[in-house]
């Protein structure tokens, strides 16, 4: 852990699902936290319980712009993570990973702040290795729908190791599988939030292909942990690390704890499987677990019924919005 606090640390993306978690409590922790975001998919109601924190300081600024602030630590989480985010404006995806990747490289450098980059198990593609290691190099289509997200990734993680070749720049990456939790949002596309909402709905539940692809879920608190035990490791060891939960789910099988988790009348229904959709995810997290001293502890249906519940409450509130996410 650290031995000496920082100052002021920078979140990027920190209205977002995961970056406002971690605002939430780098600030318990004691920490003086700026939250930058764009608001492209942040939305100001994550964080606005923190906004008359005296030690927070929201700023709406797009990281594709240079930013001139002091700071001890930067998290760059800013990134549309969701396939509808991030292909509606794929060209802005790839600007958000590569230039944003630059301008947050360039703050850290001038700082000499040590920096925290969001990677994704993104960058692993349609993997021919299971479970996936961080010596993998993957299996990614430069091309495709899903390259905008996953080059780009691979590209800010080729950035982050120059700057620290060639600029001896403090970094660590972290390689981030399938998170969940409150806080998501109802209309991202992703299969926890989707199979919620349908399953709260009475609406049919959506599984592309045959649901026997697997996914491994991590709890959002978990993943905060492990980002912050990877900031806190030992100067001389930049990651990259997979951060995930390895217990592996069947999309299928999802569908079914949510079914019953949401005492729903839902039905199962197919479609076509998108391309490039990845067949397995698994992380091997022997190196967490070696060098961080960090493995998750929330299981998938614990962590689901707390999803839930959040979706529950979303649900009473506003009826049609979760209806027009459907």
């Amino acid at each position: 852990m650290r031995q000496m606090r920082p100052a002021r640390i920078l979140i990027t993306g920190g209205a977002g699902f995961l970056g406002s978690h971690l605002c939430e409590r780098l600030l318990a922790d004691g920490m003086d936290v700026l939250c930058a975001d764009n608001f492209y998919t942040g939305d100001k109601a994550h964080i606005a319980s923190l906004c008359g924190h005296p030690r927070f300081e929201l700023l709406r600024h797009d990281i594709t712009f240079p930013l001139y602030v002091e700071v001890d630590e930067i998290y760059n989480l800013a990134c549309p993570a969701s396939p509808i985010h991030y292909q509606f404006d794929p060209v802005q995806t790839t600007k958000t990973s590569v230039h944003g990747a630059i301008n947050m490289l360039g703050l850290a450098k001038r700082v000499k702040a040590t920096i925290l980059q969001a990677s994704t198990s993104e960058v692993y593609g349609d993997p021919e290795v299971h479970p996936q290691d961080e010596n993998y190099w993957g299996r990614v289509n430069p091309i495709g729908p899903r390259a905008c997200y996953d080059e780009g990734k691979r590209c800010a993680e080729t950035l982050f190791f120059d700057y620290h070749r060639q600029h001896n720049t403090n970094i660590k990456v972290a390689r981030i599988f399938n998170t969940f939790g409150p806080r998501m949002r109802p209309d991202d596309g992703r299969v926890v939030s989707n199979f919620i909402v349908q399953a709260l709905c009475n609406k049919p539940i959506t599984i592309y292909g045959d649901g026997n692809q697997t996914r491994s879920f991590c709890f959002v608190d978990d993943m905060v942990e492990g980002l912050i035990a990877l900031m806190c490791s030992p100067s001389d060891f930049t990651g990259p690390v997979n951060l995930g939960n390895p217990e592996e789910c069947s999309i299928h099988t999802l569908a079914e704890m949510v079914i019953e988790l949401c005492s729903s009348r839902s039905k199962i229904c197919h479609q076509s499987l998108p391309p490039d959709d990845p067949r397995q995810r698994r992380p091997d997290i022997h190196l967490a677990e070696k060098v961080l001293d960090w493995q998750p502890h929330t299981s998938l249906r614990e962590g689901l019924k707390k999803t839930v519940a959040y979706f529950e409450q979303g649900l009473s509130k506003n009826q049609n919005l979760l209806n027009n996410s459907l």
